[in-house]
């Protein structure tokens, strides 16, 4: 069962948030804020479970692998895709025969990353209650146009960096900010409704996601 949390309704917190800028406003002091809500601590295994149950929830492939078994479970992810866009950072001991890799050096023009079937990524760090996965753009990730124009993002991430709660993955990736890193959130494949409410994948960004999830 999902522990319950403490969060404030929207309506509460839209209140306060209101009043602290009208009060800052008026030059009065606000009051501190108050401690930042926290869900009850989860269990490693319940965390991952709960990672898993959020990606299947945006309708995102989820495979859980051993690190033996990660090369063939990329190959079956991949399915017939065979042009695929690999970072430099990525361990070739990922890649199995037959695919056309692409590698980012020189630079890919965008006519060569939408000739692409799918890239093949890591991450910077997960996040188990909102289903999130956080690239951060080094080696193993690249540059965004990599994993934003492809068809199919697969994307690798190992246990140890699927973590709880938001709060805790905002400080796995401050380093990065603080470097000036580009981070890229991502919540299932790219989907969008237009003002009728009609669903449209793929527009900014990858149409599907496939997050290989190892130990």
């Amino acid at each position: 069962m999902t522990p319950e949390h403490n969060f404030p309704s929207s309506t509460e917190a839209r209140l306060d948030m209101l009043t602290t800028i009208n009060r800052a406003i008026a030059g009065t002091r606000p009051e501190p804020l108050p401690p930042y809500p926290v869900s009850a601590t989860l269990t490693r295994a319940e965390i991952l479970h709960q990672f898993e149950d959020r990606i299947l929830d945006y309708k995102a492939a989820y495979t859980h692998v051993s690190a033996a078994e990660l090369p063939g479970a990329i190959a079956a992810a991949l399915g017939d895709a065979r042009r695929v866009v690999v970072p430099a950072g990525v361990p070739s001991e990922w890649l199995t025969p037959g695919l056309d890799v692409l590698r980012d050096e020189p630079r890919l023009s965008n006519a060569e990353l939408d000739g692409a079937e799918a890239v093949l990524t890591g991450c910077a760090v997960a996040i188990s209650e909102t289903g999130t996965i956080i690239l951060d753009h080094r080696e193993d990730q690249g540059r965004r146009a990599l994993s934003l124009i492809p068809d199919l993002h697969v994307c690798v991430v190992r246990g140890e960096q699927v973590v709880q709660t938001v709060r805790q993955g905002v400080d796995a990736v401050a380093q990065s900010v603080r470097e000036g890193r580009p981070l890229t959130w991502l919540s299932g494949g790219s989907a969008t409704s237009d003002i009728e409410l009609v669903r449209v994948e793929g527009v900014h960004g990858p149409r599907r996601l496939h997050v290989m999830v190892v130990g």
